[in-house]
């Protein structure tokens, strides 16, 4: 029998049916189509002069926004190669905050240049070599061309904010908005020997529709979306002592079943009486320690609410924890959980605590905290698509400034330095031997993408642009660079166009490390379910029940499983 088998032509199935493979060349050129086509996308946003997208979703919200990490999230991109530029956009997101646009647009055209080099033969491995010492050598000239700067200098800063907000809706309302952010980021920054450290959750950004950019503020302390929880209650307090409850103000039920036999009247008045006079013994705690204002992560006793109400408290109730956290750290509060363990030393203080109405909600104001470790933003715009377009801008520029005060280096922005070192990166490649010099001179055109993506969406020349921007780098003024707003090559740093060196570092690591991963794979293997009906289907019993006559449980009872599936 065996004999016979091999002798007939009998074809080897390696995958199942619906699965499907495409190898080599092709393989390389559909990842990289389908890059391309994703870089292409973003492309038109970039720079003060690039559009926005309107992003509608299956429930028919709309998303109208710039930020690149945030249009690529939202479109929920299906091929598996063009999810890389998605998680870079979203990697560099997370770490630098700003330059998702450019990173995605850099790799989208380190692909293209290495796609006409595919085609001359050269092997995909060499070109990756060739890549990633470009990438090393490219952070080494922006390093060179970086100014050290001072990590508190608020000019400094407030320039940063405002180049990373050029190129977003709120660009009218930057200087305000770079401002109140500058401000925020200083407040909430720990310092450590000469180096500072921020933690961006440290800033409540809250948002709100109604009015416009301009009404909105920088908050010193905190702002809840919660109500004071009685009506009789002080609707503001001012100088405020504020107890930090993480406890419930109400009579916790026990924890073992317990049943009260309750025979007569006089018994239940009892029972109701003890358990009033305990929550008037936990309310009397907090009044002892000498709060005026009591923000609790849980319930409230209806009873309690009488007494504090009585005392003239002003308490909400319900606080999530980030915000009680938060809370404690801009008021100098302690968070206690025992009512017993609350003393005066423990309470935070701010100069008022008030409930306002924001449009149709009302909201408590904890602010004039003294030196607020946690501060609130609170951004209003014409109608929430606005609001939360400046929420994406607001959390750009609030990365970049702290980018800066954690690296305290800046570059030009306007496409300068990526012009800069393109130019180096080409005198450098003539130094190599083989194909690698190849690859090194085509990184340096794909950094080039970016000063030109800037002026073909200003509506300048691009070739024009390139050519006169390429001859006043090589003259050596380092800070040239595309002033898209006038349309023209300006000295970029006399027009305030700063960028962190860490943001323009992360684009390049970024796009890189996706372009190689991109071009090493040379085989798509993609299983897809076939029709046939779902395991366990047959017989009416999901495999593994064990149920079988005694069969270890995992053999299933169907010992013909394996040809079915």
């Amino acid at each position: 029998m065996s004999g016979q088998i091999a002798k007939g032509n009998m074809p080897v199935v390696l995958l199942k049916d619906g699965a499907s493979e495409t190898k080599g060349r092709e393989a390389q050129k559909n990842n990289i189509q389908a890059c391309k086509i994703v870089s292409e996308l973003v492309r038109s946003s970039l720079g003060p002069r690039g559009m926005d997208k309107m992003l509608v979703d299956s429930l028919g919200d709309v998303t109208i926004t710039n930020d690149g990490a945030t249009i690529l999230k939202e479109i929920d991109v299906q091929h598996p190669a063009a999810k890389m530029l998605v998680e870079i956009s979203k990697s560099t997101d997370n770490e630098v905050g700003d330059g998702t646009t450019s990173a995605v647009v850099l790799a989208g055209a380190l692909l293209e240049s290495a796609e006409s080099l595919v085609l001359q033969d050269v092997h995909p491995t060499i070109i990756v070599d060739g890549y990633r010492k470009a990438a090393k050598k490219a952070k080494h000239y922006l390093q060179e061309i970086a100014d050290k700067v001072s990590p508190n200098d608020k000019n400094i800063l407030n320039k940063i904010a405002k180049t990373s907000m050029q190129t977003k809706l709120v660009r009218k309302d930057s200087d305000l908005l770079a401002d109140m952010i500058v401000k925020a980021v200083l407040a909430v920054a720990e310092k450590e020997g000469e180096s500072y450290s921020v933690d961006i959750d440290d800033i409540k950004v809250e948002k709100k529709a109604g009015g416009s950019i301009g009404d909105s503020a920088l908050i010193q302390g905190i702002v809840l979306d919660k109500e004071v929880v009685h009506g009789q209650m002080p609707k503001k307090v001012t100088d405020a002592k504020i107890a930090l409850i993480n406890t419930a103000l109400e009579i916790s039920k026990t924890e073992t079943d317990a049943k009260i036999n309750i025979s007569n009247p006089q018994q239940m008045k009892a029972f109701l009486d003890e358990e009033n006079r305990m929550l008037k013994n936990m309310v009397d705690k907090v009044i002892a320690s000498g709060a005026n204002a009591v923000l609790c992560q849980k319930g409230i006793d209806d009873m309690a609410q009488h007494y504090l109400a009585k005392a003239g408290v002003l308490a909400v109730r319900r606080i999530k924890e980030s915000d009680l956290t938060k809370l404690a750290k801009a008021t100098g509060a302690r968070i206690v959980t025992n009512l017993d363990d609350l003393f005066e030393k423990d309470l935070g203080t701010a100069e008022t605590v008030e409930e306002r109405k924001i449009e149709e909600d009302r909201w408590v104001f904890i602010e004039g905290c003294k030196h607020p470790k946690a501060v609130t933003l609170l951004l209003r715009g014409g109608s929430q698509r606005v609001v939360d377009e400046v929420d994406r801008s607001v959390h750009d520029a609030v990365m970049v400034v702290k980018d800066v005060m954690e690296e305290p280096s800046i570059v030009a922005g306007g496409g300068a330095p990526e012009t800069y070192a393109a130019t180096k990166l080409r005198n450098w490649s003539k130094s190599l031997e083989g194909r690698e010099q190849l690859a090194v001179e085509k990184f340096a055109d794909a950094l080039e993408a970016i000063p030109l993506t800037l002026s073909e969406n200003a509506g300048m020349d691009p070739i024009d642009t390139l050519t006169a921007l390429r001859s006043r780098q090589l003259k050596g003024e380092k800070w040239t660079g595309i002033d898209v707003m006038k349309g023209k090559i300006a000295n970029m740093k006399s027009s305030d166009i700063i960028e962190p060196l860490s943001v323009k570092n992360q684009i390049v690591s970024a796009a890189s490390e996706a372009a190689c991963m991109i071009l090493r794979i040379d085989d798509v293997v993609s299983t897809t379910k076939s029709a046939g009906p779902p395991p366990g289907a047959e017989g009416g019993m999901p495999p593994g029940m064990g149920g079988m006559g005694g069969m270890p449980p995992g053999m299933g009872g169907m010992p013909d499983m394996g040809g079915m599936m």
